[in-house]
C-alpha cells in the first residue's frame, strides 16, 4: 500500500505533465486571484499541483520525498488516518492567502508549486530533528535548524527585493504553517524540540 508521501509526489507528477501539455488546462488550475473572485476557490488548493517546469517540480518533489515520510506518521493518527494529506493540502492553501491578499486586484499576478506544502513538511521534520543533516543542493551538509534560520531570512530578504518569479513569501508562510500546525496537534513536540536544541548532535 502506498504512503499518502508517495501518492501525493504521484498525483502531482501526473497533473503537472498533463498541464505541460495542456494550456487550457495549466491556466484552469494556476493561481490567479481574478479567477478566484469570479467563485474558482479551487485554485488555492489546484495550484499547488502543477510547476513552472521539470526543475521546479524535481526539487518539490524530491524534498517532500525525503521529509514527507520522515513526519507522514506522526500525522496519520489524526482525521481517520488522512492526517497528513490534510496538513500537506491545508499549507498549500494557508501559503497562498497573504499573496492573495496583497495582489487580489493584480490582473497580472500568477502562482504555481507546491513549495507552500513542502515547506510545511520541511519545517515540520526541522521540529522534529533541529539537528539533522539537510544536504543543500544535494551536496553542502548543514544542521536543519541553521537552513531553517537561513531560510527565513532569505525568502524575507528576496521578497522585499523582488524581481523574481518565485514566491518567496509562500514558501515562508507554508512554514509558519508547517511549525505552528505541528505544535497545535502534537504540543509535546514543542518541549521534544526544545530538548533537541538545548543538545547539538552533529
Amino acid at each position: 500500500m502506498l504512503n499518502h508521501t508517495t501518492l501525493i509526489i504521484i498525483i502531482t507528477v501526473i497533473v503537472s505533465l498533463a498541464a505541460w501539455q495542456n494550456k487550457k488546462l495549466l491556466n484552469r488550475l494556476i493561481f490567479y486571484p481574478p479567477a478566484v473572485d469570479n467563485g474558482q476557490w479551487d485554485r488555492f488548493v489546484t495550484h499547488g499541483f502543477i510547476h513552472a517546469d521539470s526543475m521546479h517540480l524535481l526539487f518539490n518533489m524530491f524534498t517532500l520525498y525525503f521529509f514527507g515520510r520522515a513526519i507522514e506518521g506522526l500525522y496519520r493518527s489524526f482525521l481517520f488516518g488522512y492526517g497528513f494529506v490534510v496538513f500537506y493540502v491545508l499549507a498549500i492553501v494557508v501559503a497562498m492567502i497573504p499573496s492573495y491578499l496583497k495582489n487580489k486586484h493584480n490582473a497580472s499576478y500568477l502562482s504555481l508549486g507546491a513549495s507552500g506544502g513542502v515547506s510545511a513538511v520541511l519545517f515540520a521534520f526541522i521540529l522534529l530533528a533541529p539537528w539533522e543533516r539537510i544536504y543543500l543542493f544535494a551536496i553542502i551538509p548543514i544542521p536543519a535548524i541553521l537552513f531553517a534560520v537561513a531560510y527565513v531570512f532569505y525568502s524575507i530578504y528576496a521578497d522585499k527585493r523582488g524581481g523574481s518569479n518565485i514566491n518567496h513569501m509562500a514558501h515562508l508562510w507554508g512554514g509558519a504553517f508547517g511549525v505552528v500546525a505541528t505544535i497545535a496537534l502534537e504540543p509535546q513536540v514543542l518541549l521534544h524540540f526544545i530538548s533537541a536544541l538545548l543538545s547539538p548532535e552533529f
